[in-house]
């Protein structure tokens, strides 16, 4: 019986950045991120394998062979909407938009601060901060909803730092 090599039960997500950077060469990962902070949640991408039907007239049942793999095609991540970070936010999302009149995509990154590797999305952000749902008695925090283009998986992270706004 084969045992696990591996000590350490789990690893936690207490440091995790999420950021953003808008190629300044198409198709190659930027070399600096932009960190959005006060991020609450980053949502799961799943990759569902399509099936095509490879049967054929003498097959007495059906059979498949693996396809594409679906993202499900949108991704949400919320944040606190605090006074720092709605301005970075909307910087993202402007940034992003000029970035694809000059044909350069977004990429996001998930970084942990114990891995070397950290995971990478390409997509297209929303144009405007959505009203998150608000209740009594808990914080401002809402979801935007980034469009997936292509995901990149695990490179070499970047820690992401907090970008310069303008005045």
């Amino acid at each position: 019986m084969a045992q696990a090599t591996n000590a350490i039960p789990a690893i936690s997500t207490l440091g995790i950045k999420f950021g953003y950077a808008v190629e300044t060469v198409s198709n190659q990962k930027p070399e600096a991120f932009n960190w959005i902070p006060r991020c609450t949640e980053i949502g799961e991408i799943t990759l569902d394998t399509e099936t095509i039907d490879a049967s054929a007239l003498e097959d007495q049942q059906s059979r498949y062979i693996a396809g594409r793999q679906d993202t499900g095609g949108s991704w949400d991540v919320s944040f606190h909407f605090t006074p720092e970070n709605k301005p970075i936010i909307k910087k993202m999302m402007k940034e992003a938009a000029e970035g694809l009149k000059t044909n350069l995509r977004t990429w996001f990154e998930v970084w942990h601060p114990t891995d070397k590797e950290a995971y990478f999305v390409v997509g297209q952000p929303g144009s405007k901060i959505p009203l998150p749902s608000l209740s009594d008695n808990t914080t401002y925090t809402g979801s935007i909803t980034i469009a997936i283009d292509e995901i990149k998986e695990f490179d070499i992270g970047i820690e992401p730092t907090l970008p310069e706004l303008d005045e």
